[in-house]
């Protein structure tokens, strides 16, 4: 006798348990030389590999970088560098988007801006689309960051996330390469989406 659709149960296999990382333990094993020559972001108590990026990746980045610090101020203008986020979700993670627009200038004290300080958070996606939609966007809702941003060098488009709220982006458009968008914090610049991509890609 088949078996009715709303009967099949899918078994999933048995997954081993893991152990979650803290940023105290990270950054013992830094000062300790265990983890010389990686690139490490510690995400949700996991270590997420940042090594080994592709020409098209490199190449939005350096793009951005280049329209945000006439913008901004050079000092306004994070690559790479890791920040704060909310407090629950501090002692387990600690993101290093592609690139931070901060409120201020960085100064003594500031060198991990907590939420508050944060304008516009980018990340460029190659292979790791999926992980900056769902995990990467969640942690920077609970986080209150305003205007988060997915450059895709596979689809030559960009997700824009606005108005956190319970934990969630409220507002999520997706724009086109041929459209233009601008920052919450510049609307009047607005930049050519195709411009941050690599023109033979």
């Amino acid at each position: 006798m088949p078996v009715a659709f709303d009967e099949i149960i899918t078994v999933q296999p048995d997954q081993p348990p893991r152990r979650k990382w803290t940023r105290s333990e990270c950054e013992f094993m830094i000062s300790a030389g265990l983890l010389d020559g990686e690139h490490l972001e510690l995400i949700d108590g996991e270590l997420i590999d940042k090594k080994g990026k592709n020409e098209p990746h490199l190449w939005t980045v350096m793009l951005l970088h280049e329209w945000l610090v006439p913008l901004f101020g050079a000092r306004r203008v994070l690559k790479e560098d890791p920040i704060n986020v909310a407090p629950k979700d501090k002692e387990h993670s600690e993101p290093e988007p592609d690139l931070v627009v901060l409120r201020e200038n960085r100064g003594p004290g500031k060198m991990k801006p907590q939420p508050e300080d944060i304008l516009l958070t980018i990340e460029v996606a190659d292979s790791s689309r999926s992980f900056d939609l769902t995990k990467k966007a969640e942690l920077y809702a609970r986080a209150g960051i305003p205007d988060y941003w997915v450059f895709d060098t596979n689809r030559r488009e960009v997700i824009v996330h606005r108005e956190p709220a319970s934990g969630k982006y409220t507002s999520v458009v997706k724009y086109r390469e041929h459209e233009t968008v601008a920052p919450l914090a510049a609307p009047q610049h607005e930049l050519k989406i195709t411009g941050a991509f690599d023109p033979k890609s």
